[in-house]
């Protein structure tokens, strides 16, 4: 994590080795457009620099409360080029999902199986291609999206957290790993 860096660094955060702990700031969010109108680059990230194809992997605690409460990892070319995936607490439970955004946001949710103050998330890039996995357990990794994402040599890989309805969602991420893409089949779940 040593080359790890900040966009939007929240006023409360501590890095002890290979754990960070967050507190949102209020009224934080990564979106573009759809549905509302709005546009928001104001969500915290915690990235570091990358260059073709790897697989970022980490464990997320948190407990979610507030409406569209979330936190994850998230994929950052630039400010209307990047994909958030995560838990977000939404009509009342909380929910995995991914935002895509390419230039306008999309936003695809389910019913998440576990108990989402643990859960596990892994992105691989491979060429312009995102695989997109998360896990209840850490041993056994559904696919939650396989999508296109064009045109950067290099982007940003990391963690993101976000309140956009109040402050103070307290998140630990753990076990960070980036490491060269896993070459394994897209029906292989481990």
């Amino acid at each position: 994590m040593n080359n790890f860096y900040w966009v939007n660094e929240p006023r409360a955060w501590h890095r002890d080795g290979d754990t960070l702990s967050v507190v949102t700031d209020g009224k934080t969010d990564f979106w573009s457009k759809t549905w509302y109108g709005f546009e928001r680059f104001s969500g915290h990230f915690y990235g570091a620099d990358v260059s073709g194809d790897f697989t970022f992997q980490v464990n997320v605690k948190a407990g979610f409360e507030a409406l569209y409460d979330q936190a994850g990892i998230m994929l950052l070319g630039d400010e209307t080029h990047w994909l958030k995936a995560g838990i977000e607490f939404n009509d009342g439970a909380p929910a995995i999902g991914s935002v895509l955004t390419l230039q306008h946001s999309d936003w695809a949710t389910g019913v998440f199986p576990g108990d989402a103050r643990e859960f596990w998330m892994r992105l691989t890039r491979k060429g312009d291609a995102l695989r997109l996995q998360y896990s209840a357990d850490g041993r056994h990794w559904p696919l939650l999206r396989l999508a296109h994402f064009p045109g950067f040599d290099q982007c940003a890989v990391g963690v993101m957290c976000c309140t956009p309805e109040r402050a103070g969602l307290s998140v630990r991420f753990e076990d960070f790993a980036l490491t060269p893409a896993l070459e394994k089949d897209l029906h292989d779940l481990s």
